[in-house]
């Protein structure tokens, strides 16, 4: 059995390295991934935050450094959510592809609310990017 699935992309003026660097570090999560706003700790090399669901453990399964920034959520009940998003090259830039399925259950609305958060996301990873590293262009 297979979900449905979107894939939701944003180009950036940085490269692979670049961008892998900022979104794959666990302590900058708050700073643009909506659903880790609450914070970040590590607890013996492992990274938690705390979510309307309780607290939850985020994982790279990486490489990081590669553009592979897949990442596992254990959820309290210990559901595992797994996460695809890569960053490719794109020119002298890069573009950060971000796969989000459509589990059991899930209505269409809250699809789409997820898929907007998503956008949201990559949105604020540029604006992050773009601060700590201007463009050029």
């Amino acid at each position: 059995m297979t979900w449905p699935a979107v894939h939701i992309s944003r180009p950036f003026d940085h490269d692979v390295e670049t961008v892998s660097g900022v979104a794959g570090h666990p302590e900058d999560l708050p700073l643009w991934a909506a659903g880790l706003s609450a914070g970040i700790r590590e607890e013996d090399g492992r990274w938690f935050t705390d979510s309307p669901m309780g607290v939850v453990e985020v994982a790279f399964t990486g490489p990081v450094a590669s553009g592979i920034l897949d990442h596992d959520v254990t959820l309290p009940d210990g559901t595992v959510v797994r996460n695809a998003f890569r960053v490719v090259a794109n020119d002298d830039g890069s573009e950060a592809i971000f796969t989000l399925f459509r589990r059991d259950g899930m209505s269409e609305a809250e699809f789409q609310a997820d898929a907007d958060t998503v956008r949201g996301d990559l949105d604020r990873l540029a604006l992050l990017l773009e601060t700590r590293f201007p463009s050029a262009r």
